[in-house]
């Protein structure tokens, strides 16, 4: 697996705007800082996807300043690939699925979630011909496919072991009833950009992804289609969360408090202003990749569900877990207590 290539971005003073974000200027004195602990600044992963939109907005809106010690940011363009640099413990906060989450804490570095970023986030996409037989045929449709074509339908997504991988084969299998490794080819291609070519290039029958890729592929007027969302087969379905070190989230509360404090902050500032958040998701994504009319439209997809709270995506965690260990990401299945500190958030 290729890893795209990193960018490095560290936080830019602005005066904060709308939303009475400004209101968050004396956080960092009300909270007591990093209290000294010898954190010099927060190395923090994450992706260029809307699962990580808090991320956008506290980047853009220089709700960093506000930390007692400055961010570095590196992008990835998938969660494995997080995984694989994770090795060195060098991140303080990885942002990215939680399957990749749990193979982190799986493979013994200590860190657990301490937020969540969002849920309900994955669309199957299909082109509009399989769409026809899907709407006449239901699960049975793939077997029509192969009948018809002479060959099997085949998925492009996040590479194996990523959420968008991981929620498909569930929903193949737990959902329709079908076997994901002999029914249809299920192709791992990369992260987000990789996805959207391989639809926009015609190149695979389907996906399971998140936004804003399904909103891209409908304004360039691709022949693909939603077929299934998770918010109806996993309501609460787990997506992107906020993994942090121990070394930050035990050593150094405050200053994981700070910023999950920030986080909470950012997933209000969507909400509120959506508009000003289209125009973040777009400066960090790329203006030429997602226009900011584009980015916006995106926001009212229902995969658009942005939280903080670790609580609301409990209940799917345990089925990624089960899955995650059955399929052989983990070697143990996670327990909640194994996966979550839910006091950072609780103590907000």
């Amino acid at each position: 697996m290729t890893e795209a290539p990193r960018s490095t971005s560290t936080s830019r003073r602005r005066f904060l705007q709308g939303s009475g974000l400004a209101a968050t200027a004396g956080l960092a004195g009300c909270l007591g800082g990093s209290g000294g602990s010898g954190l010099d600044e927060l190395n923090v992963a994450y992706m260029p996807i809307y699962p990580d939109m808090q991320y956008f907005v506290m980047e853009e809106e220089g709700l960093f300043d506000q930390l007692s010690v400055p961010v570095a940011g590196k992008k990835f363009s998938d969660g494995p690939s997080i995984v694989q640099a994770s090795a060195t413990g060098d991140f303080d906060v990885m942002m990215f699925g939680i399957v990749p989450a749990m193979i982190v804490m799986d493979k013994g570095i200590p860190a657990k979630i301490t937020a969540a970023n969002i849920k309900n986030a994955m669309q199957i996409l299909a082109t509009d011909e399989f769409a026809a037989l899907w709407e006449e045929h239901g699960s049975d449709a793939f077997a029509e496919f192969e009948a018809q074509k002479g060959r099997k339908f085949t998925f492009g997504t996040f590479p194996p072991g990523s959420v968008p991988d991981i929620l498909l084969r569930y929903w193949i299998q737990n959902t329709l009833g079908l076997d994901p490794e002999e029914d249809v080819n299920i192709k791992g291609l990369g992260g987000a950009a990789a996805v959207q070519q391989a639809l926009l290039s015609n190149n695979v029958d389907g996906t399971s992804i998140m936004e804003p890729v399904p909103t891209v592929i409908d304004a360039n007027d691709a022949p693909f289609q939603s077929i299934a969302w998770a918010g109806d087969f996993m309501p609460g379905q787990p997506a992107a969360v906020t993994l942090m070190h121990d070394r930050l989230r035990q050593d150094n509360r405050d200053l994981a408090t700070e910023f999950v404090e920030l986080h909470q902050q950012a997933t209000d500032f969507v909400a509120d202003d959506p508009d000003t958040a289209a125009q973040h998701a777009s400066s960090v994504i790329g203006e030429s990749a997602l226009p900011v009319e584009t980015a916006r439209a995106a926001l009212d997809s229902p995969a658009s569900d942005f939280i903080t709270d670790p609580h609301d995506i409990e209940g799917g965690a345990e089925i990624f877990a089960d899955y995650a260990q059955t399929l052989g990401k983990t070697e143990a299945q996670l327990s909640i207590d194994e996966m979550f500190d839910y006091g950072v958030y609780g103590s907000l």
